[in-house]
């Protein structure tokens, strides 16, 4: 079975619709599938749910998808660097379930364990807990947070091979690695593909088995938040 595909465009063909949810990686600008994300704004997908760390900046990342108001529902746990997202939430355009860092993480890693739900201190007696479950165990309070799981995850990696097994580069490990496993399709943007058997298997974050489409890209790798100091 062929995993590459030519271009960001012909990796999600088939795979989009109105309604949809997907997953898409990184952490700020670091690790983001630009590409991928540049395509489904081209296809014009509607009313999307995005499980993503954060909302990109304006003009990069999920932020062109808030531009063209593809996005119904950010499920998120930073958004600060967004002025579209603040203008549309506050506005009453856009909805938004906020997550504690760690604990996005751990309901996309549970998601793609098969994994329903968990339970976790994290966010007891503050507003994340309105409405969910309490429980206690041996003393201590604990809330229920259930796991997710996306129509398509959209994943960053360094390197894959020709079956989909996956390096990733630093900060890019943040949420890539467990979207892969979460999405009912993963499809992968890298910045090398390499012959099956290259890698040594201890390297290998993401096995293949997880990953179904493949496509290498180029990236802009900006900064977010540019500090400088006088020399």
């Amino acid at each position: 079975m062929n995993k590459i595909y030519p271009d960001a465009a012909a990796a999600l063909d088939g795979l989009v619709f109105d309604g949809m949810t997907i997953m898409a990686g990184g952490f700020g600008l670091c690790g983001i599938p630009e590409n991928l994300i540049t395509s489904l704004r081209d296809a014009g997908t509607k009313d999307i749910t995005a499980i993503s760390n954060n909302a990109g900046i304006d003009d990069f990342g999920l932020g062109l998808l808030l531009q063209t108001r593809q996005i119904k529902k950010m499920v998120s746990s930073y958004v600060g660097e967004n002025a579209t997202f603040e203008k549309q939430y506050l506005n009453g355009e856009l909805e938004l379930e906020f997550n504690p860092q760690g604990t996005l993480a751990e309901r996309i890693r549970a998601g793609g364990a098969g994994i329903p739900g968990f339970y976790t201190k994290t966010g007891v007696g503050t507003l994340i807990a309105e409405g969910k479950e309490h429980k206690d165990f041996n003393g201590e309070t604990y809330i229920l947070e259930t796991g997710l799981i996306a129509d398509v995850s959209l994943v960053k990696a360094w390197k894959a091979d020709k079956e989909g097994s996956l390096i990733y580069r630093k900060t890019a490990r943040n949420f890539n690695p467990m979207m892969a496993t979460a999405g009912k399709v993963t499809v992968v943007e890298v910045e090398e593909i390499v012959e099956t058997g290259s890698f040594d298997p201890d390297h290998i974050h993401t096995p293949g088995i997880f990953v179904d489409r493949i496509v290498a890209g180029s990236f802009e790798k900006r900064i977010e938040k540019r500090t400088t100091r006088d020399a």
